[in-house]
């Protein structure tokens, strides 16, 4: 019986380390997919992959991916070198680490609406202190250039982008646990929720506003600091 559970333990992590590297994976591709620059910021979707890693195997497990990726992100298509990877990281672990915290202790659409609200909260407040910290040293400017970018680009980036993140999260987290569990990657009990008349809302509402924050990014930012 021992050994049987050794056994079972061990093909658990196993196939945990695998959808964990297929997250990763994928989280450095959506790199690719959608990819804007606005100053020295840049935003992506990748945090909403890689905080549904966090949602299947908790918060540790979403830093795992954030700081894989990162680190592969800086070797590879990065032009920012270290001070690229410590913002990723920082922004990245943050955002999926509380999501990932709350829900999993609250396993329902409201929990992780609550996670993903709470994370961008959170990543917000760390990335505007980190820029006012480390940003002066990367850009060689005034430190309080940078803190009279908070409102007019600090803020409204970080928030615009979590709520991206957050909403597409939404979207992806129910099709990406339901095709892990079909091909029996991952036990029936992940992915928790049903499908249902809020599930449906949630997902359409989400639609809604992860276009809204493209369109946020296009249009205002473009227009008040020249979108690249």
């Amino acid at each position: 019986m021992e050994k049987t559970n050794v056994r079972i333990k061990s093909h658990d992590r196993i196939v945990k380390l695998i959808v964990l590297a297929l997250f990763t994976a994928l989280a450095y591709v959506s790199l690719f997919v959608c990819h804007f620059r606005v100053e020295f910021l840049s935003f992506e979707p990748k945090d909403a992959i890689i905080v549904i890693s966090a949602f299947m195997y908790g918060p540790l497990a979403g830093v795992e991916v954030a700081v894989v990726t990162a680190v592969i992100e800086m070797f590879t298509i990065s032009s920012t070198g270290l001070y690229g990877l410590v913002m990723n990281i920082a922004s990245s672990c943050v955002f999926s680490a509380v999501a990932g915290l709350i829900y999993k202790y609250k396993k329902t659409i409201t929990g992780a609406v609550i996670g993903l609200l709470a994370a961008i909260i959170s990543m917000t407040a760390v990335m505007i202190v980190a820029n006012i910290v480390i940003t002066p040293f990367y850009m060689g400017a005034p430190r309080q250039a940078v803190i009279d970018l908070i409102i007019p680009l600090l803020l409204p980036f970080n928030i615009v982008k979590g709520i991206f993140s957050a909403s597409l999260a939404m979207i992806l987290y129910k099709p990406f646990v339901t095709a892990l569990r079909a091909t029996g990657v991952v036990p029936t009990g992940y992915g928790s929720y049903k499908p249902g008349k809020k599930s449906i809302a949630v997902t359409i509402i989400s639609i809604a506003v992860a276009a809204g924050a493209v369109i946020y990014f296009l249009v205002v930012l473009e227009g008040a600091f020249g979108l690249k």
